[in-house]
């Protein structure tokens, strides 16, 4: 009896030791994802924004106010990526303009580094389009370093370099800058009238041109963002290369009830990892030790006449 408890004894102990390091440096980063059935509303908001609105045909000063919806595509989800869906939504408040935007995209990418996945019908405005880079989240255990991250409005992956640390809330955070050289997006007609063209009668080409800015708050642990400004450049230039109008010039910027709701969300994902990566295992060290040491006890200790 005293030999089977021996063996026990350490068979569990050595079972537990094993498994530590393996949920450690395994297991964590396998059951924190993202999540297939993703649902979110996130709000911004931009102050004294410029653009053309083609309900009055001129350019318009307001403040907006855009709704960012995403949805998880479930049955396009695998147990390496997740497909989610994003609709925005820009509306005047201060001329009373709803809608002067919308925009859609549909993105698939790993769903533990947050690397674009090109599958499942990824477009921007229902057009298909490559995805490379960072797509809604950085990878876990964000790096001091340069990162690739995707640009829906230029279509591509560009440069988010680290600038320095914060922290937002409470929550340390490392900040990241992507900035997008001018870009050309669409080409379109528009009566010259309206861009002010004297001289020219009918309609003329113009191209929209894109450059910007974009700063990202990144909790380090999850890689999950926590805020963000976009600084958005947007211009209408005829063939010959001249600007003609503002098309939409903003600066914006995530609400705080958003803030805190993205904070809260991060704050819980790191302490799950936490417990994950460093409580559970060491607990389950000590235990493993506890019973390999008992057993070894056990089984030096002398038999009784019982036995």
């Amino acid at each position: 009896m005293g030999r089977i408890s021996t063996l026990v004894l350490i068979g569990f102990g050595a079972f537990f030791i094993a498994l530590a390091p393996l949920l450690k440096f395994w297991a964590a980063g396998q059951i924190i994802s993202a999540p297939a059935d993703q649902f979110g509303i996130s709000r911004l908001e931009a102050k004294g924004a410029q653009y053309f609105s083609l309900q009055d045909l001129k350019v318009l000063t307001g403040d907006l106010d855009i709704i960012v919806t995403t949805r998880g595509d479930v049955k396009e989800a695998t147990s390496d990526r997740v497909v989610w869906d994003e609709a925005m939504v820009v509306n005047d408040v201060t001329n009373k303009r709803p809608q002067i935007d919308i925009s859609e995209r549909r993105s698939a990418f790993n769903r533990y580094t947050g690397a674009g996945v090109n599958c499942c019908g990824t477009s921007v405005e229902k057009a298909p389009v490559t995805i490379e880079g960072q797509v809604y989240k950085f990878p876990f255990d964000v790096e001091k370093k340069t990162y690739k991250v995707f640009n829906s409005t230029a279509g591509k992956a560009f440069d988010a370099t680290f600038v320095r640390e914060d922290n937002v809330n409470g929550l340390p955070v490392y900040v990241f800058e992507q900035s997008v050289p001018p870009t050309k997006t669409e080409t379109r007609t528009a009566p010259a009238n309206v861009l002010g063209m004297t001289g020219t009668t009918g309609d003329v080409q113009v191209d929209r041109w894109y450059d910007g800015k974009t700063t990202y708050w990144i909790e380090p642990v999850t890689g999950s963002p926590v805020r963000q400004e976009v600084q958005r450049h947007e211009v209408l230039k005829t063939q010959d290369g001249v600007e003609r109008s503002a098309a939409f010039i903003a600066t914006a910027k995530m609400t705080e009830k958003t803030v805190e709701e993205l904070v809260k969300d991060a704050q819980d994902g790191k302490s799950t990892i936490n417990l994950l990566r460093n409580t559970i295992p060491l607990v389950l060290l000590v235990v493993g030790v506890f019973l390999v040491l008992a057993g070894i006890i056990v089984g030096r200790r002398r038999p009784t006449a019982g036995e």
